[in-house]
């Protein structure tokens, strides 16, 4: 939380980064269940899902946003479970949930590039 922004504010804007986040995600995972559904039913092996996928910016952009998605998402709702349940708050758990989420973006971003870019 940065000097001049209120413990009321920071929780409103997690709340917004929260409810987004979800939506993204939920439009994210019925596209990518459906995809995945069609292309198997398909008869699309695995390495020919990731031979469409090569190059493909669209795919690219699209993976990049569920993931970005997931690494805002996923840490703000671990905050809230480790305050109201275990009654974990304060800087060392911002702190460690900042490093879970990037960790969830690195890596993330590493599997849009191996899926769209790398060989």
């Amino acid at each position: 939380m940065s000097a001049g922004m209120t413990a009321q504010r920071a929780q409103a804007l997690l709340w917004v980064a929260q409810r987004a986040s979800a939506a993204v995600l939920a439009l994210a995972v019925v596209v990518h269940l459906a995809t995945m559904i069609v292309a198997v039913r398909g008869g699309l092996s695995a390495g020919d899902i990731l031979a469409r996928t090569r190059g493909s910016a669209g795919w690219a952009a699209f993976y990049a946003v569920f993931v970005v998605a997931v690494a805002v998402h996923a840490p703000i709702g671990l905050r809230v479970v480790a305050g109201e349940w275990a009654g974990l708050r304060g800087r060392g758990v911002d702190v460690a949930l900042a490093a879970l989420a990037l960790a969830l973006l690195g890596l993330g971003m590493r599997a849009v590039y191996a899926v769209t870019v790398a060989p």
